[in-house]
């Protein structure tokens, strides 16, 4: 391993991986671009401040969590919750260590609880020791910011804002949306999907794909009974959205004079080209992730065991820092076929899954 001009080249499976630490926001920079235009004094001013503050994260780099990854391994559950107490320093004050009792409060048990849930998922369900698979521990810092509207991964570890209490809640409420934050960390560790244009939109979808599951895991609930929502429960009251994302129906999430209306496209007819969002990363997710939810009732049962393993395979061991849509559907019926055989039920139920959004399975190879 070696760092250059800010990126970090890691050897992995025998491939190099030259990855440039990325902070992924859970909420995308075009729902505070709609706050700034729509909502009132105060909204405003909030969204302005979530907007500079999101490009100064994005422009540092985080390698410190990397190394210790690199040089230390693990076979158990480790978690660490800071706090910064509505600061923008982090780790933050350690609040709670792996094993001890609840405090801290509601928000420090949700990140506690969920970072533990989304660990078990991938160890019981892929075999995956932790984000790095070398037991890599799962930080995490709550209260961030003053009434800061967005959570994050950004590379070494998750990160929660409070909500503002008009428009978002605590960030920590979503099991999905600490799932789908987490799974950053696995495709980082990956397939290490460029976060522009469709490789970027593959990494959003992972992480929803991802994060889905480790809410349906937890409930122990099978497709036809999922809500396939994430970020279900962040809004308030006050704005009319069931979610930040349906997967079942992309572009449907939310409707609102303040936030506007979900962007989502969930057929390539209507894949949306934009500088905005890194080339709509979290706009044009809406058709890998509509893909996969349409696999998952296809097959049905719990969408974890085939549809989940085909989509984790292809992430773990098919796709590189530059795959598109094309290559994810592609890449997704071979793993089907390879792992249940040619002509089976799995290769068909993706074949019509991904035509279904507009995108044709290459068969010859």
């Amino acid at each position: 391993m070696f760092f250059k001009n800010g990126s970090t080249v890691v050897h992995r499976g025998g491939r190099l991986l030259n990855w440039t630490n990325r902070t992924c926001f859970i909420i995308p920079e075009y729902v505070n671009k709609k706050i700034v235009e729509k909502g009132t004094k105060k909204q405003k001013e909030q969204a302005w401040k979530n907007l500079i503050l999101t490009e100064q994260l994005r422009g540092r780099r985080l390698v410190t969590g990397l190394m210790s990854s690199m040089f230390s391994v693990s076979n158990r559950l480790e978690r660490t919750i800071f706090d910064t107490k509505n600061s923008e320093n982090l780790p933050g004050t350690l609040v709670r260590r792996e094993g001890e009792k609840a405090k801290g409060g509601e928000t420090v048990t949700e990140a506690y609880d969920y970072s533990g849930s989304t660990y078990n998922f991938f160890r019981d369900v892929f075999n995956r020791n932790s984000i790095d698979t070398r037991g890599m521990k799962l930080d995490s810092t709550v209260h961030y910011g003053e009434d800061y509207n967005n959570a994050f991964w950004n590379g070494t570890q998750m990160v929660y804002g409070d909500g503002d209490g008009g428009i978002f809640q605590r960030f920590t409420k979503s099991i999905d949306v600490i799932g789908h934050e987490l799974s950053h960390g696995v495709t980082q560790y990956e397939a290490a999907l460029e976060y522009e244009g469709q490789p970027g939109a593959l990494n959003e979808s992972f992480s929803d794909v991802f994060g889905s599951l480790v809410k349906q895991y937890s409930l122990k609930q099978k497709a036809d009974k999922a809500d396939w929502l994430i970020g279900s429960g962040l809004f308030t009251r006050k704005i009319n959205g069931i979610a930040l994302r349906s997967m079942k129906e992309p572009g449907t999430a939310y409707d609102d004079p303040t936030i506007g209306k979900d962007p989502q496209p969930g057929h390539m007819k209507n894949y949306v080209e934009t500088n905005d969002d890194n080339g709509g990363v979290h706009i044009n997710s809406g058709i890998p992730n509509r893909a996969f939810y349409l696999t998952a009732k296809e097959l049905g049962g719990y969408a974890w065991e085939k549809a989940g393993k085909i989509w984790y395979v292809t992430l773990t061991e098919r796709l590189r820092e530059r795959s598109d849509f094309q290559k994810a559907a592609d890449s997704t019926f071979q793993v089907a076929r390879n792992l249940y055989g040619e002509g089976s039920p799995e290769e068909d139920a993706i074949q019509k899954a991904w035509n279904l959004v507009g995108i044709k399975i290459k068969t010859k190879w």
